[in-house]
């Protein structure tokens, strides 16, 4: 995927052609996962013969209390250890974090590109949208997703490449581009999303160690966020134009079958209509199901009662929408997805029947296969690294590195935003890594004078700049089975090419947003509503 050129390479092009050939070397995405399976298994027993161990405080998930805590590397060739590999294949698999949603939501979206309403759509922004500005409202939309939870990665994602191909250009820099919004500006929105509330829980219950009674709200982190969201947009717009996509070259791949004749057909206007009708309905149906005081999707008097004696305090807006948001937030999008497109389909006549639909929705399953395939692998190697503890280890003896440099202040936040960068390519998820480094760090940060809220937005930063060139990452190896649609050579897509492809986007994200935090502390600007960052 090395663009030939006569011109002479940078540093940073050098670099970054280094990091894809020699990825690309690596065995295919299901055999490297393998491989890691295996690698993973011997260090666990070289490791715990060594009877390496760390301590550290974690806040525990069901009381929210701060507990001491030893963690072993544990032997995963013992007897129970073998026994529990087998046992767990097909838990491991079935309880991917991805698999749901990509099974669930495809059969929405199939529907919607079987009946031609994606065709359409995306004649509709090859029409009005200036070319110049869509890598940063592919970012854009990425960004905003995080809203609905993981929907960009099962949706957004795809339809980036299609969109990208749509105005002739290389589907995989709409790849890089929706996946450098959906995953590395995952914190930034424009909105309270699901993850403000759940950080702010664990933020609260390690701030209570040394501050007793104190609160962290859902939008501590909200002014910084909202106008990271902005940073975010140009910056990886800025970087898919100036860097990833000249990298790429023209693409002379598999073609996607999209009309771009830019003349849309009346057949094609009246599905157009009806499925604006019918999501119009649907997001209708769907307020009445929020809003009013019993509405389906909000908690009852009985269940306010039952998480206020589990909790000790009143639900938020967020905690009493959960439902909506965590539970079924996948299956309204499938709907969100299938309920246009069959309105489209029957509008435009090209669903005459329901074996249109099934035929549809049993294609976009077909295609996915792939992924399928490198989900199982990788749910096996996530599940024997996080049984092995080796994660935990490792960020445990980073945070006593960074704590035990001595350095206060503002450069002890930038020291955290770079040691959590570093950390998320060995521990997935934010609240996990959270739930871990909270109770180092916000201690530590008090007697520094720095606010939780203020420690909080420094984890959050390095947390969501790495997301993208982590293989321990859930959706990372869905974004390989994407990209192989679009691979030149068949079977040739490699680790490396993602990799090299979002290294941009993740060290001048990082860069970048770290500037930004430093310039807004030196600004003394609220992070949030009524939130400082100084005691």
């Amino acid at each position: 995927m090395v663009k030939n050129s006569t011109k002479k390479l940078s540093f940073f092009e050098k670099f970054l052609n280094f990091v894809e050939v020699t990825g690309n070397k690596l065995p295919h995405p299901v055999a490297m996962f393998f491989g890691f399976f295996i690698v993973t298994v011997i260090f666990s027993v070289v490791l715990s013969h060594m009877g390496i161990s760390v301590n550290y405080k974690e806040i525990s998930r069901t009381s929210g209390e701060v507990i001491e805590k030893t963690t072993y590397v544990q032997n995963l060739l013992t007897r129970s250890g073998i026994r529990e590999i087998f046992g767990t294949t097909v838990k491991n698999f079935t309880g991917h974090a991805a698999l749901g949603s990509i099974v669930v939501a495809m059969l929405g979206v199939g529907l919607a590109e079987g009946t031609g309403l994606l065709n359409s759509l995306i004649k509709k922004i090859v029409i009005s949208t200036p070319k110049q500005l869509v890598s940063a409202i592919v970012v854009f939309a990425g960004v905003m997703s995080n809203i609905a939870s993981d929907a960009g990665y099962v949706v957004l994602i795809p339809l980036g490449a299609v969109i990208f191909l749509s105005f002739g250009r290389h589907p995989l820099a709409g790849i890089a581009a929706a996946f450098a919004g959906v995953s590395g500006g995952f914190s930034a929105n424009l909105l309270i999303g699901t993850t403000d509330p759940l950080l702010g829980g664990i933020t609260t219950s390690a701030a209570q160690i040394v501050l007793p009674g104190y609160s962290v709200t859902p939008t501590a982190n909200f002014f910084f966020m909202f106008v990271s969201t902005f940073f975010i947009t140009f910056v990886g717009g800025w970087i898919t134009d100036k860097i990833v996509e000249p990298r790429l070259g023209n693409y002379k791949g598999p073609k996607v079958d999209v009309d771009l004749n830019n003349q849309i057909s009346p057949e094609e206007k009246k599905g157009l209509r009806a499925s604006g009708f019918a999501i119009i309905g649907f997001i209708l149906l769907l307020l009445v199901m929020v809003l009013p005081e019993n509405a389906v999707f909000k908690l009852t008097s009985e269940e306010v009662t039952k998480f206020i004696a589990t909790n000790n305090r009143q639900p938020g807006t967020m905690e009493i929408l959960k439902p909506f948001f965590s539970d079924s937030i996948v299956y309204i999008l499938m709907l969100a997805f299938f309920v246009p497109g069959l309105a489209y389909g029957i509008a435009a006549k090209t669903v005459k029947s329901h074996k249109d639909v099934i035929k549809a929705m049993t294609s976009a399953m077909a295609s996915c296969g792939q992924v399928l395939v490198i989900i199982f692998v990788s749910a096996q190697f996530v599940y024997v690294f996080s049984k092995s503890n080796i994660g935990i280890v490792i960020a445990v003896k980073l945070a006593g590195v960074l704590k035990d440099l001595g350095i206060s202040g503002i450069w002890a936040a930038v020291g955290l935003i770079f040691l959590t960068a570093f950390v998320n390519l060995f521990i997935g998820g934010a609240s996990s890594k959270w739930l871990m480094l909270s109770p180092v760090f916000i201690p530590m940060f008090v007697e520094l004078g720095l606010t939780p809220e203020y420690t909080q937005l420094a984890y959050r930063i390095g947390d969501s700049t790495t997301n993208i060139i982590s293989p321990l990452m859930s959706y990372f190896p869905i974004i390989v089975g994407f990209a192989a649609k679009y691979e030149e050579k068949e079977g040739a897509m490699g680790i490396g090419t993602i990799i090299a492809m979002m290294l941009p986007y993740s060290i001048i994200f990082l860069i970048g947003w770290t500037i930004m935090f430093v310039g807004w502390t030196y600004l003394g600007l609220p992070i949030g509503p009524g939130v400082s960052m100084f005691m």
